[in-house]
């Protein structure tokens, strides 16, 4: 009888991992355009708005380190305040990303090397099998961290100069 247990609960958990695994986002139209990004990092998740209207929201993997302003290099911390998005890299390393402007004025005026190259990124190339099992863990050098899939579709909707405004 115990053994049965078991079976049963392995394959329910299976199916529940399954499910997780390869159920589709609803997709964004072709035609949107971001008019800014909102991270609440406490919560790892990041909003993308347009026309005045929340339109997704999306879970997000951050640094190691992750609370708090990031303070300095190889802090593992992602920055917090009103950045913009400046850069975007079709050959990174990360399946595609987006810049960040860290550090601003604010940040280099503080002591220390402030660190730069805060990224939208997805997966480490080779390692979107990964997928969704990459917001279980906290894993970036401070970056803000999606699937693959979620960073093609904000490639395509986020133009350089949105505002991204990082919270606790």
């Amino acid at each position: 009888m115990k053994t049965k247990r078991i079976i049963v609960f392995f394959f329910l958990f299976c199916a529940t991992v399954c499910a997780y695994y390869f159920w589709p986002a609803t997709p964004l139209p072709d035609d949107l355009k971001a008019e800014k990004l909102v991270v609440y990092k406490g919560d790892r998740r990041m909003e993308l708005w347009a026309d005045s209207e929340l339109v997704k929201t999306y879970q997000i993997s951050l640094g190691g380190n992750p609370i708090g302003h990031k303070q300095r290099e190889g802090d593992s911390r992602t920055p917090e305040g009103l950045y913009y998005i400046n850069d975007r890299n079709p050959n990174s390393g990360y399946h595609l990303n987006l810049g960040i402007s860290y550090p601003n004025k604010a940040d280099r005026k503080r002591p220390g090397k402030p660190g730069g190259d805060i990224k939208i990124h997805g997966l480490k190339n080779g390692q979107g099998w990964i997928g969704k099992f990459q917001r279980w863990r906290d894993w970036t050098d401070g970056c803000i961290a999606v699937t693959d899939v979620e960073i093609e579709e904000l490639y395509r909707v986020v133009p350089n100069g949105t505002p991204i405004y990082l919270n606790p």
